[in-house]
């Protein structure tokens, strides 16, 4: 199975030190946390879908010191698992949803939305942190580039994401060129979670609400097998892993070069033994 496409790098990957700042519920399904201070100035913002390993101390912040340099890599990841359990915080990998640079009288900041899914225990490490995070907490991030690679064309883009998706197709658009074309399908799991955005005007934003019992991306993928498959676009697929591994194999069925296509699978969705679903953090 299909899991990703080559990925944009940074130039530099080190820890970096940041604090909420605030936060804001932004639908039933979306909660915003606002970064800053400690680090940020070391923080290189690269527009797009720019996304990052972030570690919540989620078992206090005392682990947060402990996190190995090159925790998002296999031996240092080895090392990060041997934080003890009770101390380890938890690892997600998110995307960055603003950036906005230090002014006069204010540090840069830096925004990341978090799909919320259940609450109290019935809530994912992250979705509970996000829910509960206050002002003055500490976490640790660790740039990981992009996912989108602008070389692959930025004038027609197809874009499809179920939610967790959403922060990286609004980024992708913040960040394209006012000239360019195309469509952007992003999946939502209630009208209450449509978030509105920015996009070039010649960009058609298409928010897709499922219904309560559909499998993430279902919408998403019935909605691109609906379209006049664009052969010289850009396409762009994240989300529940399903989706872009179906949506990859639909467009290069319909001759789209696999070279035009961008993709990641952010999350899984696991069935038990009796059928029913059960997922983790859904993150990005």
């Amino acid at each position: 199975m299909a899991r990703a496409s080559a990925l944009v790098k940074p130039e530099v990957q080190e820890l970096l030190h940041l604090t909420v700042l605030r936060t804001e519920r932004l639908a039933p399904h979306w909660t915003r946390v606002t970064l800053g201070g400690g680090d940020i100035e070391r923080f290189t913002p690269l527009g797009y879908d720019q996304w990052f390993r972030i570690f919540l101390p989620i078992a206090g912040e005392a682990g947060l010191d402990r996190i190995p340099a090159k925790a998002n890599r296999l031996f240092g990841y080895l090392k990060f698992l041997r934080i003890p359990d009770g101390m380890r915080p938890a690892m997600r990998s998110y995307t960055v949803r603003a950036y906005r640079p230090a002014s006069q009288g204010h540090g840069a900041e830096l925004d990341v939305d978090f799909v919320l899914h259940g609450s109290g225990e019935h809530a994912g490490p992250a979705s509970g942190w996000a829910q509960s995070a206050q002002p003055g907490e500490s976490v640790v991030i660790i740039d990981e580039g992009l996912g989108f690679n602008p070389d692959r064309g930025v004038g027609e883009v197809v874009l499809i994401a179920d939610e967790t998706g959403a922060p990286a197709v609004a980024g992708i658009c913040a960040s394209l060129p006012p000239t360019a074309t195309g469509v952007a399908l992003i999946e939502a799991p209630s009208a209450d979670d449509v978030l509105p955005f920015d996009a070039p005007a010649g960009v058609e934003v298409r928010w897709l609400v499922r219904e309560a019992d559909a499998a993430p991306g279902s919408a998403a993928l019935a909605a691109l097998e609906r379209l006049e498959v664009a052969s010289d676009a850009h396409h762009f697929i994240v989300g529940e892993q399903s989706l872009p591994t179906s949506a990859r194999r639909h467009l290069v069925a319909n001759g789209v070069d696999k070279s035009a296509i961008s993709f990641i699978g952010y999350w899984r969705l696991d069935r038990t033994a009796t059928g029913a679903r059960a997922t983790t953090d859904a993150g990005h």
